[in-house]
């Protein structure tokens, strides 16, 4: 049995913490459905001190926002950029189109259709998130979406440059400068000023999260992407430095975000905790990430590998850094997890900044059903068929009729009934299914 040498705050806590979410956002999202912009601008006043003439950036303040972005950070932006477009393209080459003649004349297939417009929310905050301008935006465009709106709240009273420089330079067609529930609802409903979009994706903090899972069907979403998590798997091949790093790096982006360790070594386990509070004693980010450890960190000690496994599938964490004797069988045999990260040398910056692969992951558990944000989560798989042959129409619509019938299905039944009088020069009288025919007929 597993056993916790830290825990975070109970589930109760948190499930009240949801809810107090949960009612606001909707406060909001009904203003916003009311009154349109008003509500927008109000709002924008209200959380980000900022109502400037037009939340949408002409061509010009575009450049002059990319104009106070040093050449070192522009270059480092397209780096990135290029790291990311590599992947997503070749994600992109592996999802074909297909056609296949099932039956003589018959002929199916599948096409897939990039979602027309598209709303990036790329969050601000205590950090903004240039990063995540590439994530959206740029797999967005590799996977052919027609409209990409982002959006980012301001910085200190004015669009944040490197994040208006990634989303341009990643190929957004329309740059908003306005944050949290009013941008993805003002996305999603549509204003005056703003045409709404069909698809709403991006990471946010819990307000945005919940934002998103109430538009949901209103517009489609990427998944549920709120605060970040974080999980290390680690046995006695690594020390309480390096996991104790990579928790905190992960535990400072905002007050409430997990950050687990998953061990077999107590003695490890032990070392980590010592080295979380030397750590917390320098890191510039410590008045976040202190929170963030007290309140939803935790530390468990597993009797072995497979116990390690079966709770780090529990726990289905959006990020999971494996640093043991043994990473290709987890890699093998975990199946609940946003992204994982292999080996000592990888960790989850690199993945959240450069590497290639998409920050944008599942959290709250929904690793168990979807996984993140990639170039497939914009298109659209839409089947078709034809039957292009007198036979074929006979053939399938003979079983069609009958299976029709099979359910009571009259009308359904007589669609296929009328082609095959028309088309096969059988007589099916209305109301009845096709007749049988043996295979020697």
């Amino acid at each position: 049995m597993a056993e916790y040498l830290k825990r975070g705050k109970p589930a109760e806590e948190r499930a009240a913490d949801d809810a107090k979410v949960r009612a606001t956002v909707e406060g909001i999202l009904a203003d916003i459905e009311a009154r349109g912009d008003a509500a927008v601008r109000a709002l924008s006043e209200k959380f980000d001190k900022y109502t400037p003439g037009a939340f949408l950036l002409t061509r010009s303040e575009i450049d002059a926002a990319k104009a106070r972005v040093s050449d070192r950070e522009m270059a480092d932006v397209r780096f990135a950029q290029d790291q990311i477009r590599r992947f997503a393209q070749a994600q992109r080459d592996s999802m074909v189109d297909i056609e296949v003649e099932t039956l003589p004349g018959v002929i199916l297939g599948h096409r897939n259709i990039p979602v027309n417009s598209v709303g990036c929310y790329v969050p601000g905050g205590k950090f903004p998130m240039v990063a995540s301008a590439h994530m959206s935006v740029l797999t967005a465009k590799v996977a052919g979406v027609k409209r990409i709106v982002a959006s980012a709240p301001p910085v200190d009273g004015a669009p944040h440059p490197a994040i208006v420089a990634a989303m341009d330079e990643g190929g957004a067609d329309e740059i908003l400068v306005l944050g949290g529930v009013q941008a993805v609802g003002a996305m999603a409903l549509g204003t005056n000023s703003l045409k709404p979009v069909d698809m709403l994706v991006g990471p946010g903090n819990a307000f945005v999260a919940e934002a998103k899972r109430q538009l949901f069907g209103r517009v489609g979403i990427d998944l549920f992407a709120g605060p970040t998590e974080t999980c290390v798997i680690a046995d006695d091949t690594v020390d309480g430095e390096m996991c104790a790093t990579d928790l905190l790096g992960q535990a400072e982006h905002g007050y409430n975000s997990p950050a687990v360790l998953i061990t077999n070594s107590r003695t490890l386990a032990e070392d980590t905790l010592a080295e979380i509070s030397r750590i917390l004693g320098i890191l510039p980010t410590a008045e976040t990430a202190r929170v963030s450890w007290e309140d939803y960190g935790e530390v468990i000690l597993c009797a072995d590998h497979d116990e390690m496994l079966a709770v780090s599938e529990e726990i289905a964490s959006e990020h999971v850094q494996v640093m043991t004797d043994r990473d290709d069988w987890f890699l093998d045999n975990m199946t609940s997890y946003g992204a994982l990260f292999l080996g000592p040398r990888t960790n989850v910056a690199n993945g959240d900044k450069v590497i290639g692969t998409n920050h944008t992951l599942p959290t709250k558990k929904a690793g168990r059903y979807t996984g993140g944000l990639w170039v497939g989560k914009f298109l659209k798989t839409h089947s078709y068929q034809k039957v292009v042959t007198d036979e074929a129409a006979t053939l399938v619509g003979e079983y069609g009729s009958r299976l029709c019938m099979l359910e009571g299905f009259v009308g359904h039944a007589e669609q296929c009934n009328v082609r095959v009088r028309r088309y096969g020069g059988i007589n099916v009288p209305y109301g009845a299914g096709a007749p049988y025919r043996d295979a020697a007929e």
